[in-house]
């Protein structure tokens, strides 16, 4: 099975291969059959794409904020009309359910048209004078030519959040999207061209991503960062773009603790956080990862826990009824095994799957771990797959502890029906996002990002607007 897009990079307005002629083969993780090849941009390649968005940049900038806004609603109805080819493909190369992929793509849209908006509203402000026949104001104004690396999880959003970010704020961007998931960022590109975006505002390039981000980094015509991927690359991108001074946005990795009241409605909890745990196969930064657990709740928690992660029907994403896909790669299964080996070696009970599924392709059961001790391994490092620790808990306080222990703090979740526990949840939890009696931490309207060791700045609302902006100072005083 193959799919249907054309794999090019996009420099200078031009679909294209690469120069030299490199590519690598991209894998469908359900059935391990190459889809297609993904073209390597060389290293003249890259020096053309930051010419490209040099001079884009320029044009860009001076066009106004309601005829950008006009060309991002056009790109977002192209891609509305080719939905449906556009999800089938993200299903074959990255491995999610269709159903899912058709969300994502439909979040992906929204995120375009929110920042296709915002960007009429990149408000500065009049400051009151000290002194007559002055004047001071303040603007916002793009920051410049940018740089995106994205992660293969979420090929539309990920993707997108950069893309339509840059835009609205009248940037223009080289991205380097995964090449494991391809097919996705070039619909994107293809649909943004084709609604009039002028030359060199979007370039999308592919190739080694430590060789391609070392040299679009050392760049200077480059003026800010955006990366979604692990804490350790993001911060090895950090320190070379400290030659230049680039600004960064950080989205990195999480681990989020998930604290389980007795209070609340245990068995609807379970059914809710094991649908949220198992999405995307795990493979989301903010997925619901430990499960910390009142100790009169646990026996009703883990039983239902275990039962919904057992009917969790896991197939090919094409496939009728499929609820979960397959890993990104049969290098995660190695992963998995591991996590759970571990666990039940320190004296976890393994309550559900631990044990990849078939000899073909990536798939791996759906996982729940319970009395997994702190030391093991999947209660310190993020599993980014299907596995789920479940532990005991005792009080408020030692949830809070529990929660804050690692250095993460991206997303947090916590179910009670007490208000004061939701209180000292609302002060007590270090994470960029915190959701209290849902799992609902994303919208294109609102902030997404961590703190600590799971990134800075953010994607989404204003804020995310701003991360590709800068402020300047205007005085004016008559003579």
């Amino acid at each position: 099975m193959s799919y249907d897009e054309p794999l090019e990079l996009l420099i200078g307005g031009e679909f294209r291969a690469g120069s030299e002629g490199a590519s690598e083969p991209v894998i469908d993780p359900a059935t391990d059959e190459v889809l297609a090849h993904v073209p390597h941009a060389s290293t003249a390649d890259l020096d053309a794409a930051l010419e490209a968005s040099r001079r884009g940049f320029e044009v860009w900038r001076a066009t106004p904020a309601l005829e950008r806004q006009k060309v991002m609603e056009r790109a977002a109805r192209l891609l509305e009309e080719d939905k449906e080819r556009i999800a089938r493909n993200l299903t074959l190369e990255m491995g999610k359910p269709v159903g899912e992929a058709r969300l994502e793509l439909g979040f992906a849209i929204d995120v375009l048209r929110w920042y296709g908006e915002e960007g009429k509203r990149a408000y500065g402000r009049t400051v009151p004078a000290r002194a007559p026949g002055m004047r001071q104001e303040v603007r916002k104004e793009p920051v410049g030519p940018a740089l995106a690396f994205v992660a293969w999880n979420f090929p539309a959003v990920n993707v997108m959040r950069k893309v339509a970010g840059a835009l609205g704020a009248g940037c223009s961007l080289v991205i380097k999207p995964s090449e494991e998931t391809p097919a996705t960022a070039v619909a994107i590109a293809r649909a943004l061209q084709e609604a009039g975006l002028p030359e060199g505002v979007l370039n999308v390039v592919f190739g080694v991503p430590a060789e391609v981000s070392s040299h679009l980094i050392a760049s200077p015509i480059p003026k800010k960062i955006s990366f979604t991927g692990s804490v350790e690359v993001g911060k090895h991108l950090q320190r070379l773009a400290a030659d230049t001074l680039k600004r960064c946005t950080m989205e990195l990795g999480g681990h989020a603790p998930v604290m389980v009241f007795a209070d609340t409605d245990v068995e609807k909890v379970a059914k809710m956080t094991a649908a949220g745990k198992f999405r995307n196969g795990g493979q989301v930064c903010v997925s619901p990862t430990r499960f910390l657990v009142e100790d009169a709740a646990y026996d009703r928690f883990t039983q239902a826990f275990a039962e919904a992660a057992k009917g969790v029907q896991v197939g090919h994403g094409l496939e009728d009824g499929t609820v979960m896909g397959p890993l990104i790669g049969r290098r995660r299964i190695e992963v998995m095994e591991g996590f759970v080996e571990d666990a039940t070696a320190a004296g976890a009970q393994l309550l559900a799957g631990g044990e990849r599924i078939g000899n073909q392709g990536a798939f791996f059961a759906p996982t729940v771990l319970g009395e997994v001790p702190r030391e093991a391994r999947v209660m310190n490092e993020e599993p980014f797959g299907p596995v789920a620790p479940v532990a005991r808990m005792a009080s408020l306080d030692d949830m809070l502890e529990e929660a804050n222990r690692l250095p993460f703090g991206l997303a947090a979740y916590a179910f009670t029906s007490d208000r004061k526990t939701a209180g000292a949840l609302r002060e007590g939890v270090e994470a960029g996002m915190l959701a209290l009696n849902s799992l609902l931490v994303s919208t294109p309207e609102t902030p997404f990002g961590g703190i600590n060791d799971s990134g800075y700045g953010s994607e989404g609302g204003i804020e995310g607007l701003e991360a590709f902006q800068r402020t300047r100072f205007l005085t004016d005083t008559d003579l």
